[in-house]
Protein backbone atom coordinates (compact mmCIF):
# COMPACT_ATOMS: atom_id res chain seq x y z
CA UNK A 1 0.00 0.00 0.00
CA UNK A 2 1.56 3.65 -0.77
CA UNK A 3 2.22 5.87 2.23
CA UNK A 4 -1.03 7.78 3.57
CA UNK A 5 -0.11 11.45 3.08
CA UNK A 6 -1.55 14.37 4.97
CA UNK A 7 -1.03 18.44 4.12
CA UNK A 8 2.37 18.31 6.03
CA UNK A 9 5.32 19.04 4.16
CA UNK A 10 6.90 15.39 5.02
CA UNK A 11 3.83 13.82 4.34
CA UNK A 12 3.99 15.01 0.91
CA UNK A 13 8.07 14.23 0.55
CA UNK A 14 7.64 10.71 1.67
CA UNK A 15 4.63 9.95 -0.88
CA UNK A 16 6.75 11.53 -3.56
CA UNK A 17 9.61 9.97 -3.32
CA UNK A 18 7.74 6.84 -2.71
CA UNK A 19 6.32 7.59 -6.17
CA UNK A 20 9.30 7.84 -8.09
CA UNK A 21 10.78 4.99 -6.29
CA UNK A 22 8.15 3.03 -7.86
CA UNK A 23 8.26 4.40 -11.29
CA UNK A 24 12.20 4.09 -11.20
CA UNK A 25 11.40 0.13 -9.75
CA UNK A 26 9.03 -0.28 -12.60
CA UNK A 27 11.40 1.40 -15.52
CA UNK A 28 13.78 -1.71 -15.79
CA UNK A 29 11.79 -4.70 -16.34
CA UNK A 30 9.75 -2.31 -18.83
CA UNK A 31 12.52 -1.63 -20.75
CA UNK A 32 13.89 -5.12 -20.72
CA UNK A 33 10.99 -6.43 -22.03
CA UNK A 34 10.62 -3.77 -25.15
CA UNK A 35 14.14 -4.30 -25.79
CA UNK A 36 13.59 -8.35 -26.21
CA UNK A 37 9.80 -8.80 -26.96
CA UNK A 38 9.08 -9.56 -30.32
CA UNK A 39 5.94 -7.52 -31.75
CA UNK A 40 5.11 -3.77 -31.28
CA UNK A 41 1.56 -4.86 -29.05
CA UNK A 42 3.61 -6.99 -27.15
CA UNK A 43 5.38 -4.43 -25.96
CA UNK A 44 3.07 -2.14 -26.15
CA UNK A 45 0.64 -4.46 -23.95
CA UNK A 46 3.71 -4.70 -21.45
CA UNK A 47 3.57 -0.77 -21.65
CA UNK A 48 -0.08 -0.81 -20.49
CA UNK A 49 0.81 -3.47 -17.39
CA UNK A 50 3.24 -1.30 -16.35
CA UNK A 51 1.43 2.36 -16.59
CA UNK A 52 -1.46 0.76 -15.03
CA UNK A 53 0.58 -0.76 -12.16
CA UNK A 54 2.54 2.14 -11.58
CA UNK A 55 -0.94 4.17 -11.20
CA UNK A 56 -2.11 1.53 -8.67
CA UNK A 57 0.77 1.26 -6.50
CA UNK A 58 0.87 5.14 -5.46
CA UNK A 59 -2.86 4.77 -4.57
CA UNK A 60 -4.33 6.48 -7.94
CA UNK A 61 -6.01 3.76 -10.20
CA UNK A 62 -7.86 5.48 -13.29
CA UNK A 63 -11.48 5.86 -12.46
CA UNK A 64 -13.21 5.43 -15.75
CA UNK A 65 -16.27 7.33 -17.00
CA UNK A 66 -17.74 6.23 -20.74
CA UNK A 67 -17.53 3.59 -22.94
CA UNK A 68 -14.11 3.05 -22.72
CA UNK A 69 -12.47 1.68 -26.18
CA UNK A 70 -11.97 -1.96 -27.23
CA UNK A 71 -9.54 -3.72 -28.44
CA UNK A 72 -10.31 -3.68 -32.21
CA UNK A 73 -11.44 0.13 -32.39
CA UNK A 74 -10.16 1.88 -34.44
CA UNK A 75 -10.19 5.84 -33.81
CA UNK A 76 -8.34 9.27 -33.39
CA UNK A 77 -8.25 9.52 -29.74
CA UNK A 78 -7.94 13.34 -28.67
CA UNK A 79 -7.33 14.45 -25.12
CA UNK A 80 -6.86 17.40 -22.70
CA UNK A 81 -3.31 17.72 -22.19
CA UNK A 82 -2.35 18.51 -17.90
CA UNK A 83 0.74 16.89 -16.83
CA UNK A 84 3.60 14.82 -17.61
CA UNK A 85 1.52 12.12 -15.98
CA UNK A 86 -0.83 12.10 -19.58
CA UNK A 87 0.92 9.65 -21.41
CA UNK A 88 1.23 7.25 -18.65
CA UNK A 89 -2.66 7.68 -18.17
CA UNK A 90 -3.62 7.06 -21.75
CA UNK A 91 -1.71 4.04 -21.52
CA UNK A 92 -2.61 2.93 -19.51
CA UNK A 93 -6.35 3.09 -20.56
CA UNK A 94 -6.07 2.57 -24.01
CA UNK A 95 -5.90 -0.87 -26.12
CA UNK A 96 -2.09 -1.93 -26.99
CA UNK A 97 -2.74 -1.21 -30.44
CA UNK A 98 -3.11 2.34 -30.16
CA UNK A 99 -0.10 4.99 -31.49
CA UNK A 100 1.03 7.60 -29.71
CA UNK A 101 2.21 10.99 -31.61
CA UNK A 102 5.77 12.07 -29.99
CA UNK A 103 7.20 15.19 -30.20
CA UNK A 104 11.00 14.79 -32.30
CA UNK A 105 12.83 15.69 -28.90
CA UNK A 106 12.10 13.08 -26.90
CA UNK A 107 13.84 10.42 -29.17
CA UNK A 108 17.13 12.49 -27.27
CA UNK A 109 16.13 11.47 -23.92
CA UNK A 110 17.73 8.45 -22.24
CA UNK A 111 15.79 5.21 -21.51
CA UNK A 112 13.00 7.27 -22.41
CA UNK A 113 13.36 7.57 -26.10
CA UNK A 114 14.61 4.38 -26.54
CA UNK A 115 11.20 2.77 -25.17
CA UNK A 116 9.11 5.21 -27.23
CA UNK A 117 10.79 3.62 -30.34
CA UNK A 118 10.30 0.12 -29.31
CA UNK A 119 6.82 1.37 -28.96
CA UNK A 120 6.06 2.56 -32.41
CA UNK A 121 5.37 5.99 -31.33
CA UNK A 122 5.02 8.28 -34.25
CA UNK A 123 7.27 10.53 -33.85
CA UNK A 124 6.91 14.66 -35.21
CA UNK A 125 9.11 17.61 -35.83
CA UNK A 126 7.87 20.80 -35.58
CA UNK A 127 11.22 22.95 -35.47
CA UNK A 128 10.08 24.51 -38.96
CA UNK A 129 7.66 24.54 -41.47
CA UNK A 130 8.99 22.12 -44.25
CA UNK A 131 9.29 19.54 -41.23
CA UNK A 132 5.95 20.31 -39.56
CA UNK A 133 4.33 19.75 -43.20
CA UNK A 134 6.51 16.77 -43.67
CA UNK A 135 4.58 15.45 -40.31
CA UNK A 136 1.29 16.38 -41.21
CA UNK A 137 1.42 14.44 -44.26
CA UNK A 138 2.87 11.19 -42.05
CA UNK A 139 -0.16 11.78 -39.99
CA UNK A 140 -2.80 11.59 -42.78
CA UNK A 141 -1.22 8.70 -44.24
CA UNK A 142 -1.36 6.93 -41.13
CA UNK A 143 -5.29 7.93 -40.41
CA UNK A 144 -5.80 6.90 -44.35
CA UNK A 145 -3.99 3.62 -43.59
CA UNK A 146 -6.61 3.32 -40.73
CA UNK A 147 -4.35 3.29 -38.02
CA UNK A 148 -5.03 4.16 -34.33
CA UNK A 149 -4.17 7.19 -33.13
CA UNK A 150 -3.60 9.13 -29.61
CA UNK A 151 -2.75 13.18 -29.80
CA UNK A 152 -2.91 15.79 -27.49
CA UNK A 153 -4.17 18.42 -29.62
CA UNK A 154 -3.39 21.29 -27.71
CA UNK A 155 -0.15 20.60 -28.21
CA UNK A 156 1.80 22.00 -24.79
CA UNK A 157 0.46 22.50 -20.95
CA UNK A 158 1.38 24.74 -17.98
CA UNK A 159 0.21 25.50 -14.49
CA UNK A 160 -2.86 27.42 -16.05
CA UNK A 161 -5.87 25.70 -15.50
CA UNK A 162 -7.84 25.41 -18.61
CA UNK A 163 -8.62 24.15 -22.28
CA UNK A 164 -6.09 25.61 -24.87
CA UNK A 165 -6.98 26.01 -28.55
CA UNK A 166 -6.82 22.77 -30.37
CA UNK A 167 -4.29 22.40 -33.12
CA UNK A 168 -5.75 20.94 -36.69
CA UNK A 169 -3.44 18.43 -37.68
CA UNK A 170 -4.89 15.68 -36.04
CA UNK A 171 -8.66 16.42 -37.34
CA UNK A 172 -7.49 16.95 -40.57
CA UNK A 173 -6.00 13.76 -40.86
CA UNK A 174 -9.13 12.17 -39.03
CA UNK A 175 -11.30 14.01 -41.65
CA UNK A 176 -9.17 13.00 -44.70
CA UNK A 177 -8.84 9.30 -43.51
CA UNK A 178 -12.56 8.60 -42.57
CA UNK A 179 -11.56 7.86 -39.07
CA UNK A 180 -14.04 8.52 -35.79
CA UNK A 181 -12.91 10.88 -33.07
CA UNK A 182 -12.75 9.93 -29.79
CA UNK A 183 -12.40 12.75 -27.61
CA UNK A 184 -11.11 11.60 -24.19
CA UNK A 185 -11.53 13.73 -20.54
CA UNK A 186 -8.42 13.40 -18.14
CA UNK A 187 -9.19 14.90 -14.69
CA UNK A 188 -6.88 14.86 -11.80
CA UNK A 189 -3.17 14.92 -13.47
CA UNK A 190 -2.59 18.64 -13.45
CA UNK A 191 -2.71 18.43 -9.74
CA UNK A 192 -0.86 15.39 -8.83
CA UNK A 193 1.94 16.08 -10.72
CA UNK A 194 1.96 20.21 -11.58
CA UNK A 195 3.98 21.64 -14.86
CA UNK A 196 6.47 23.63 -12.46
CA UNK A 197 7.16 20.63 -9.97
CA UNK A 198 8.19 17.32 -9.86
CA UNK A 199 6.47 16.87 -5.97
CA UNK A 200 3.92 14.25 -7.35
CA UNK A 201 0.84 14.72 -5.22
CA UNK A 202 -1.55 12.09 -4.20
CA UNK A 203 -5.34 12.55 -5.77
CA UNK A 204 -7.54 10.78 -7.61
CA UNK A 205 -7.59 10.33 -11.51
CA UNK A 206 -10.34 9.98 -13.82
CA UNK A 207 -10.48 9.70 -17.35
CA UNK A 208 -13.84 10.21 -19.16
CA UNK A 209 -14.80 8.11 -22.85
CA UNK A 210 -16.90 10.86 -24.45
CA UNK A 211 -19.55 9.46 -27.48
CA UNK A 212 -17.16 9.15 -30.62
CA UNK A 213 -17.67 12.00 -33.88
CA UNK A 214 -17.69 10.28 -37.29
CA UNK A 215 -16.02 12.31 -39.34
CA UNK A 216 -18.49 12.13 -42.27
CA UNK A 217 -20.95 13.80 -40.26
CA UNK A 218 -18.91 16.63 -40.31
CA UNK A 219 -18.59 19.23 -43.30
CA UNK A 220 -14.73 19.49 -43.06
CA UNK A 221 -12.05 19.58 -40.19
CA UNK A 222 -12.75 22.47 -38.36
CA UNK A 223 -16.39 21.20 -37.39
CA UNK A 224 -14.98 18.58 -36.61
CA UNK A 225 -12.35 19.79 -34.21
CA UNK A 226 -14.76 22.34 -33.01
CA UNK A 227 -17.36 19.50 -31.95
CA UNK A 228 -14.65 17.45 -30.21
CA UNK A 229 -13.17 20.08 -28.27
CA UNK A 230 -16.90 21.17 -27.14
CA UNK A 231 -17.29 17.83 -25.79
CA UNK A 232 -14.42 17.67 -24.00
CA UNK A 233 -15.15 21.21 -22.32
CA UNK A 234 -18.01 20.55 -21.53
CA UNK A 235 -16.62 17.70 -19.20
CA UNK A 236 -14.03 19.28 -17.92
CA UNK A 237 -13.70 21.57 -14.86
CA UNK A 238 -11.11 24.11 -16.10
CA UNK A 239 -11.90 27.26 -18.31
CA UNK A 240 -11.42 28.19 -21.90
CA UNK A 241 -8.75 29.21 -22.87
CA UNK A 242 -9.21 29.55 -26.61
CA UNK A 243 -9.22 33.67 -27.64
CA UNK A 244 -9.47 32.27 -31.25
CA UNK A 245 -5.77 33.17 -32.23
CA UNK A 246 -5.29 29.44 -32.97
CA UNK A 247 -7.89 26.91 -33.43
CA UNK A 248 -8.81 27.44 -37.44
CA UNK A 249 -5.48 28.57 -38.88
CA UNK A 250 -2.39 26.07 -39.56
CA UNK A 251 -4.94 23.26 -40.81
CA UNK A 252 -1.71 21.05 -41.32
CA UNK A 253 -0.21 21.71 -38.30
CA UNK A 254 0.49 18.49 -35.97
CA UNK A 255 -0.33 18.36 -32.38
CA UNK A 256 2.38 16.85 -30.50
CA UNK A 257 2.86 15.58 -26.55
CA UNK A 258 4.86 17.96 -25.06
Amino acid sequence: MPPTATASTPSRLIYAAYAWFVLLFLVMPVTICCMLLPGVERRRAVARWGAGTVLRMIGSPVRILGEPLGTGDTATVVANHQSYLDGIILTAVLPPHYTFLIKREMVRVPIAGFVLSRLGSQFVDRSDAGLRHRSARRLVQAAIEGKALAVFPEGTFDATPGLKPFRMGAFRAAWLGGLSVAPVVISGARAKLPSDSWMVRPGPLTVEFCPRLAAGDFSDPVALMHAARGAILGRLDEPDLDDGSLADVAPDAVAILD
